[in-house]
């Protein structure tokens, strides 16, 4: 059983741009969510919601899903102070392991809304995924802190030192990968990072590295797989006349691009556009794909559920 309790940091170069307007503004309690995992019964719900019911807490949003393909319960909660005095996350952990968590074998965590998951943003030389989500995190629109970007090609520092961001250039030298894996890993704690996203950092990650990263990393590619490998694929695409392209994002797990499924898009293409014109779509589709993944994930609205998702909007 694993549980974890998170609160907002209090890092003086990230507490104000960590807080929302309303708390800023003083207009709304402080939010926090409650993500629950655990096999399906009868009263998960019911159990959750007389807790928080109980400790003074209000819900604002809940959505619940049970598998039955692998009999589990998914269930994430946010709530706020009712007025009556909201115990501490570290209360409310300990009192809900006691009154439920344990009883119905759950994995769970508690976590403060305002407190924004750390991101590490790994990218080498194509860069319309990084550009979007440097821009979205910048503009307040995708609910992450990015604290660096490494790459193993320099091609992408000026970007990300535009925007303030730490850049790490970390090549593979007479490769050897088990180093310049190492020095990914020791940036990903020093920053105290939560999540690596390889905004089409196109290295594959060791057995070593994926197991390090498990549940940690979110990569993103073209729909093609497995039809369309190696370079070039809009162009095998385009060659063999295909009229959907698409682009997923995945965790990343030591099956190559087989990891579990977070998100999916797609567009129709025809025979007046060329291979230039899909491979635009195409990035135009990984962008858009890999930022809800990324958003999805920093709400703890995704589950991992065996080799597939559960995604709770």
């Amino acid at each position: 059983m694993t549980t974890t309790t998170e609160q907002t940091r209090a890092d003086p170069a990230h507490a104000e741009q960590a807080r929302t307007p309303a708390s800023r503004a003083g207009v709304q309690p402080a939010l926090y969510t409650l993500t629950t995992a655990c096999p399906d019964t009868t009263g998960i719900v019911a159990a959750i919601a007389g807790f928080l019911a109980a400790n003074n807490a209000t819900i604002s949003e809940a959505q619940h899903h049970n598998d039955p393909r692998t009999g589990m319960s998914f269930m994430r909660t946010v709530f706020r102070d009712d007025g009556h005095g909201l115990a501490s996350a570290e209360a409310l952990d300990r009192l809900f392991a006691e009154q439920v968590g344990k009883k119905f074998r759950m994995q769970w965590r508690f976590q403060a809304v305002e407190r924004r998951c750390r991101v590490v943003l790994a990218v080498s030389r194509q860069g319309h995924c990084l550009n979007s989500i440097l821009h979205r995190w910048s503009t307040g629109t995708l609910p992450i802190e990015v604290v660096a970007v490494l790459s193993n090609h320099q091609d992408m520092r000026s970007l990300a030192e535009w925007h303030g961001v730490p850049y790490h250039y970390l090549p593979i030298i007479d490769g050897r990968k088990a180093e310049q894996e190492a020095r990914m890993a020791e940036v990903f704690a020093k920053a105290d990072a939560e999540l690596l996203v390889l905004a089409r950092y196109m290295q594959i990650l060791s057995a070593d590295a994926c197991k390090h990263f498990d549940g940690r990393a979110i990569n993103i590619h073209h729909s093609f797989l497995p039809g369309f490998k190696g370079a070039k694929a809009y162009h095998q695409a385009y060659e063999r006349g295909v009229k959907l392209i698409g682009a997923t994002a995945h965790y990343v797990t030591t099956d190559l691009d087989e990891g579990p499924i977070i998100e999916q898009e797609v567009a129709r293409v025809d025979h007046t556009q060329s291979a230039e014109d899909l491979t635009v779509t195409g990035s135009e589709l990984e962008t858009v794909v890999l930022n809800r993944a990324i958003k999805w994930h920093a709400e703890r609205r995704v589950f991992r559920n065996g080799k597939t998702t559960v995604v709770l909007r």
